[in-house]
């Protein structure tokens, strides 16, 4: 191996035990006149951005427009108004603040309810007669009737017809087509009576007038109560 190998092989080695030795070494004590100091601490800033403290505002007795007010919108739900009526109590608590609006199902009268649940009986029936008749009527000692001949011609389109025609009517007697409107109990506007929805500006000015109403009342016998606690 001549002497260039020897240089290109050992000066590499060389570099390498050099840095794993000064691992283990400990640094060399600083000298005279030269000290090191820590880092300085950072200090800290006073915050300019603090949010400005205003003395609370005294509210009046009767509180705000709507405290106080209940406004309670019945709809019926199977129809598809609860987007409607989430806008309506949107739009009333923007325009009466403090005000109480309570959303709730107006149901169907009573002889469609007991209807509603009846039909799902009846659809369940009509299927499995369709699917196990020749087995379920030998067994109840029944002839069976000509109306299961029909369908059991064609099973499919038989059940699938049954399926979409009673949902269709179960969903018919579920709905009641209401959107009614009550503000402290007494009825404001019915969609059952106009036939239609009411409108913001209409719902607005109508429940104006039940509000400053209620507000005068309790103004009285705020005044009343008072009075009576003086003397």
């Amino acid at each position: 191996m001549d002497r260039t190998q020897i240089l290109l092989v050992g000066l590499p080695l060389f570099l390498f035990f050099s840095d794993i030795l000064n691992l283990f070494v400990p640094p060399p004590p600083p000298k005279d006149g030269y000290r090191t100091f820590p880092d300085p601490k950072p200090i800290p800033q006073p915050n300019l951005h603090q949010p400005l403290e205003f003395p609370a505002q005294k509210q009046s007795g009767i509180g705000p427009i709507g405290a106080g007010n209940t406004v309670s919108i019945d709809f019926c739900t199977s129809c598809s108004y609860k987007g409607n009526a989430v806008t309506v109590k949107n739009m009333l608590e923007s325009e009466f603040p403090g005000i109480n609006v309570v959303l709730a199902n107006y149901p169907p009268p009573l002889p469609k309810r007991i209807l509603g649940k009846v039909v799902p009986v009846v659809q369940t029936g009509i299927i499995v007669a369709i699917v196990a008749g020749d087995q379920i009527f030998p067994r109840l000692g029944m002839t069976p009737p000509l109306w299961y001949y029909s369908l059991r011609a064609n099973k499919f389109r038989s059940i699938a017809s049954t399926w979409l025609l009673t949902n269709f009517l179960q969903s018919f007697l579920q709905s009641s087509g209401a959107f009614e409107v009550y503000c402290n109990g007494e009825l404001v506007f019915s969609k059952l009576k106009e036939n239609r929805f009411p409108g913001e500006i209409e719902l607005r000015d109508l429940l104006v007038k039940k509000v400053a109403k209620a507000r005068f009342v309790r103004g009285i016998e705020g005044g009343v109560a008072y009075r009576n606690f003086q003397s």
